[in-house]
């Protein structure tokens, strides 16, 4: 059988015999093996080491990459997306400048609303040609597996055509795709003063549609005060979890809004956003096995405080870091910036920032045991650096792109 084999690695990061979900003191520490070789065979990594210790392996080496100078690691693990969408919304970007807030934008009808308006008009295939592209441009910055929310329907016709586009991209998708049901983003303007309504079309409609077309691994609700309590967030978590979707929460985005607390309740895969924590909300977090999710770069382009990195770690929770690439609150998904972000802006060392975006990202969509680490049986999605001094100069020189090529199951794209 035929193998690919690089030698000369410069820096293979994030090298992993046994692999685990990191908290506390362990999310820094990050293995590097220095001057390494690496073996691929049928699109997973087989063999890795010190290139003094190499041996002729019994598969049969067809191609040899000489990746001297290079730093090699694994992919980015980007656990939070909104990839599919209809347009972007600059316009309210620039309403933002001129002073109006979040909240007033979604009260005259943009935001998430806005989004939804658009969703509704367009086809399936449109919104599949314009996510794909998106698709391309992520993997092309790094990015091996992602996770990718429904959201903007709000309505059953419009939610299932969003599920359905993000299951071809699954098919299609050179990488690992994961998918979230996020009917419960806001409020349909019809059911503003119905909340009740609302959430009977999302658990006796939507729900049973999605599970026949098995359209969903996640069921995700944005928790938060003006939009689900925690009360109606836990109600249609365990309707969802009745037909197999693991929570994932919208938690502490702008409050402090009880939404990590029904996480951990609901054992939630994840708990995403927490720019707005308080001591008791971040110790029942580390006291969880649920995972904090960090998403800098929407703080960042809200103008919110970023995410109490520091406090987490250190009370011991579990955390990850991802995009949330969406029109409206991070319209980029390029998880360097994101690396770079938290190292810089919410004092993560460079180790715990990759950690975060690589192995832990990776848990928190489950696919864990396919990517996120270099380890024998694991995809060989990878990471060529172009020759750079040293793993901390990847976040350090944050406007540079620092990716000289990307792999993707064993191939170069």
């Amino acid at each position: 059988m035929s193998a690919t084999l690089i030698t000369n690695i410069k820096m293979l990061v994030n090298a992993r015999e046994d692999y685990k979900l990191l908290r506390g003191n362990d999310l820094a520490n990050l293995p590097v093996i220095e001057n390494a070789y690496l073996i691929i065979e049928h699109k997973k990594i087989v063999a890795y080491g010190e290139m003094e210790d190499f041996v002729h392996h019994t598969q049969t080496i067809t191609e040899v990459i000489d990746a001297e100078g290079q730093i090699v690691l694994p992919c980015w693990c980007d656990s939070h997306t909104h990839l599919v969408f209809a347009a972007s919304r600059e316009n309210e970007f620039v309403d933002k400048i001129k002073g109006k807030t979040y909240a007033e934008i979604a009260a005259s009808g943009g935001g998430i609303l806005n989004s939804a308006k658009r969703i509704a008009t367009a086809t399936e295939d449109e919104l599949f040609a314009s996510a794909w592209k998106r698709l391309q441009e992520l993997i092309h910055l790094g990015t091996g597996a992602i996770e990718i929310k429904s959201g903007y329907g709000l309505s059953t016709e419009s939610e299932l055509k969003m599920l359905r586009v993000i299951k071809k991209l699954k098919l299609k998708s050179p990488i690992p795709v994961k998918a979230t049901f996020l009917g419960a983003h806001t409020f349909p303007l019809k059911y503003k003063e119905n909340h009740q309504g609302y959430i009977d079309v999302i658990i006796n409609e939507m729900l049973p549609a999605i599970a026949k077309e098995n359209l969903a691994d996640y069921i995700d609700v944005f928790c938060e005060e003006g939009f689900f309590s925690k009360e109606e967030t836990i109600t249609i978590c365990k309707a969802a979890m009745q037909y197999g979707l693991k929570p994932k929460i919208h938690a502490n985005q702008l409050n402090v809004s009880g939404g990590v607390q029904a996480g951990v309740e609901l054992n939630a895969i994840s708990v995403d956003h927490l720019e707005t924590m308080d001591d008791a909300t971040i110790h029942v977090l580390a006291q969880s096995n649920t995972i904090g999710t960090m998403l800098p770069t929407a703080a960042y382009f809200l103008r919110m405080p970023l995410q109490p990195a520091r406090k987490l770690i250190d009370a011991g929770c579990a955390v990850a870091l991802a995009s949330d690439f969406n029109p409206g609150s991070s319209p980029s998904g390029n998880m360097n910036i994101v690396v770079s972000m938290s190292c810089i802006q919410m004092k993560m060392l460079p180790e715990e920032a990759i950690n975060a975006a690589t192995i832990n990202g990776a848990f928190a969509i489950e696919l864990e045991k396919e990517v996120g680490s270099i380890s024998k049986g694991k995809l060989a999605n990878l990471i060529f650096t172009k020759p750079i001094p040293s793993l901390e100069y990847l976040p350090y020189a944050f406007g540079s792109n620092l990716i000289d090529k990307v792999m993707i199951n064993g191939v170069f794209i």
